[in-house]
């Protein structure tokens, strides 16, 4: 197993991906047929469930995108069964306090990590990948580099801790959710506020001084390219809603107005 997206975050390159929020297993394979980097499959926000996943992530496989999912929540059964249906990366929301990330780790990690679940699902190709005819212990060390943790911080006691958050083993990044993050400081919308502009910069410093590579949400293309000049390598650009939407408004007023 190799997650491509990973490999270009280790060296540095910068990437981009978006929320699929929407959609079935030929909607997520046109995601991967594109030249996003990586895609997030969005259970917190979107319908989908684990069933959807599974056939999302297939379809996903056969092209070069990584395929990571937003979880609905921290319990263990939202971490293990993304992770079992082959899920490259996790998405946590809703991330308040440092003993959270540590049981995030517990469920997402293999042992000496974590204490997550051993089984050969279709994430390993029910025990037929290359990794996963390594043993067992080839096998757990390559789920527990290529497999990615990124707790969201987008609440008060993220922000509060995210020093130490950052700075945990096991956790692979970080992702900023600047609307609840705006909404959980008491200034919702308001991200050139320069409180908010400190909370960025310290969690950006936080991931680099743990050396932890770090995500944010854009609205936009434009947003994109305005954290990218502040040094966020990795925006994750609107949702699959926005596209379609936008698409179709684009096409029905170009035909219209020609």
């Amino acid at each position: 197993m190799k997650n491509v997206w990973r490999e270009k975050v280790v060296k540095g390159e910068r990437t981009v991906g978006f929320f699929l929020s929407s959609g079935d297993a030929s909607t997520a394979e046109l995601a991967g047929l594109s030249q996003m980097d990586y895609i997030i499959i969005d259970t917190e926000h979107g319908p989908f469930d684990v069933e959807t996943v599974a056939t999302m992530v297939r379809s996903m496989e056969l092209h070069q995108s990584t395929t990571l999912v937003r979880v609905k929540d921290f319990n263990r059964n939202s971490i293990l069964k993304m992770l079992d249906v082959g899920a490259k990366g996790l998405i946590i929301p809703q991330v308040h306090t440092v003993e959270q990330v540590r049981e995030i780790v517990s469920y997402g990690k293999y042992y000496p990590l974590g204490d997550r679940g051993f089984a050969h699902g279709r994430g390993s190709w029910y025990g037929q990948a290359d990794h996963a005819k390594l043993g067992m212990t080839g096998y757990m060390e390559v789920c527990n580099r290529e497999c990615l943790l990124i707790p969201q911080c987008e609440t008060l006691g993220a922000l509060e801790h995210i020093e130490e958050i950052a700075a945990l083993e096991g956790v692979d990044g970080i992702f900023i959710g600047p609307f609840d993050l705006s909404i959980a400081m008491g200034i919702p919308g308001q991200f050139d506020q320069q409180a908010f502009r400190e909370a960025l910069v310290r969690i950006r410093n936080a991931c680099q001084r743990a050396g932890k590579f770090c995500m944010i949400y854009c609205p936009s293309v434009a947003a994109a390219q305005a954290r990218g000049k502040e040094g966020v390598l990795h925006p994750t650009v609107s949702t699959s809603y926005s596209y379609f939407l936008n698409a179709l408004n684009q096409a029905a007023s170009e035909v219209l107005e020609g």
